[in-house]
């Protein structure tokens, strides 16, 4: 029998309720999981690498799963996957948008490593609108964002915000 191993790679900042759920559910389709927490300064992080391992390591350790694994990469996500066995990626769809972007990232990875094969979860209805970018562009404008992320994480952010300076209109 052979041990599956997944990756579930993301920036993860923050991490959110959507990426909680897909962590939830794709922890079930393999013997073990490992959520690559990955630098990518376009997306103009608010919190630096090691913080958001951390953020994710508490935010996993609430599943109470063991055979799920946080580790920091900065690498090709094929180059990451092979380092750590992986068979699979796990990879999180919203919408049609995240679709043709993935299938697009999915047909490259393709190219450069046929022997981990990726996996597509839709992430719950309810949680479908969630992303990362806009819970900071709602916190940052002062807006409550309790309703997207755990309240751990949510003191965090608004933590961040404060200290970087709220934008918008003054009350």
């Amino acid at each position: 029998m052979t041990h599956r191993i997944g990756v579930y790679p993301g920036t993860f900042d923050p991490i959110t309720l959507g990426h909680m759920d897909i962590i939830r559910r794709g922890a079930k389709l393999v013997d073990e999981l490992i959520i690559g927490v990955t630098t990518n300064a376009a997306k103009s992080p608010m919190f630096s690498d090691d913080e958001r391992i951390a953020m994710v390591e508490r935010e996993v350790a609430s599943i109470g799963s063991a055979h799920i694994r946080v580790v920091g990469f900065n690498s090709l996500l094929m180059d990451f996957a092979e380092a750590q066995g992986a068979s699979t990626v796990i990879r999180g769809i919203r919408g049609v948008t995240d679709f043709e972007y993935e299938y697009q990232l999915t047909g490259m990875n393709r190219q450069l490593n046929d022997r981990v094969e990726t996996l597509f979860l839709m992430a719950d209805v309810s949680l479908q609108p969630i992303a990362s970018r806009l819970v900071k562009e709602i916190a940052i404008y002062g807006g409550e964002i309790g309703k997207f992320v755990t309240p751990n994480i949510r003191n965090e952010v608004v933590a961040r915000v404060q200290k970087l300076g709220k934008k918008g209109v003054k009350r």
